[in-house]
């Protein structure tokens, strides 16, 4: 299958804080675009643009070459595409299947096989930048399953990402995921930590960001994340709760494999901390209050 605006349609589920300007780029390039999202409102702006929307993930397969998800939780990327009237039951004839949520190494697994079965093309393909990422299409894509479905959607990859690699067979691009997670959670302790000392230091934070974010401690989570914690500013790029449930597939799989992770048990257990306290909806950056407001 050769995929070019001309002669495919293209589905995305979940339109959420990241899935909209993904759609959104895949629209602007053209393609005819399908969209079906929970909250139907979400997605009013890609509708009045000219996306057709669908009732149901499964009416949306089956007038789609090519679907997309990204959706907040494994049970949802199950019930999507293995349930009853799901993506892999009524998806056309030799159609791909590319679940970009961050999910479970072993069901990304399940879903190739399950796609394979049907003569389907299944792909999981988590992404990493967050809004600032998706809005600007400079996205990391961590991609698992075979390499010539791979290379057939990749025109569609390249309009949302600019890092872009196979990492190998099924369930790969998660674990690959996984990788980024783990360094994210130990990462993002460390920029609160910093930033937080430069506040109790008596500095100017935003000078202090300025000398350290170009030298060895610099990071994404630093240069992004860093002014919105100085700013006060914690509305979500990435919620907290999805961080949380990514770092509980992280540390199951972790445990599958023998590793002892301790930088990963102890982010995961002060942002378990923050949700309890009513920050599940906030963005990950909300760690700074752990170490300010205490």
């Amino acid at each position: 299958m050769t995929i070019t605006p001309e002669s495919t349609s293209v589905g995305f589920i979940g339109i959420g804080v990241m899935g909209k300007s993904m759609a959104g780029h895949i629209q602007n390039a053209g393609y005819r675009l399908h969209v079906y999202t929970r909250t139907a409102e979400k997605a009013k702006e890609l509708v009045e643009g000219g996306a057709v929307w669908h009732e149901t993930p499964g009416d949306l397969a089956a007038a789609c070459d090519v679907v997309f998800t990204m959706v907040g939780y494994p049970k949802d990327v199950e019930d999507i595409y293995l349930g009853s009237n799901g993506l892999v039951e009524r998806a056309k004839p030799g159609a791909y299947l590319i679940d970009m949520t961050t999910s479970s190494p072993l069901l990304a697994g399940r879903i190739y096989e399950a796609c394979t079965a049907r003569g389907l093309h299944g792909l999981d393909a988590p992404v990493s930048g967050g809004d600032i990422g998706a809005r600007d299409a400079k996205l990391s894509i961590m991609v698992g399953g075979d390499e010539a479905d791979f290379n057939a959607v990749l025109p569609l990859f390249r309009l949302m990402g600019t890092n872009i690699v196979l990492q190998g067979k099924a369930g790969a691009g998660q674990h690959t995921k996984m990788c980024n997670q783990i360094a994210i959670a130990s990462g993002m302790m460390g920029v609160s930590e910093s930033l937080a000392y430069a506040r109790s230091a008596g500095l100017d934070p935003e000078t202090v960001l300025r000398s350290i974010e170009s030298g060895a401690a610099g990071s994404w989570s630093l240069s992004n994340l860093g002014p919105r914690m100085i700013a006060g500013n914690f509305e979500p790029g990435f919620y907290v709760k999805h961080f949380i449930k990514d770092m509980g597939i992280a540390l199951e799989s972790a445990r599958e494999m023998g590793l002892d992770t301790p930088g990963l048990a102890l982010a995961e257990s002060l942002y378990k901390q923050l949700a309890s306290e009513g920050y599940e909806n906030k963005g990950t950056q909300v760690l700074f209050k752990y170490y300010t407001e205490r």
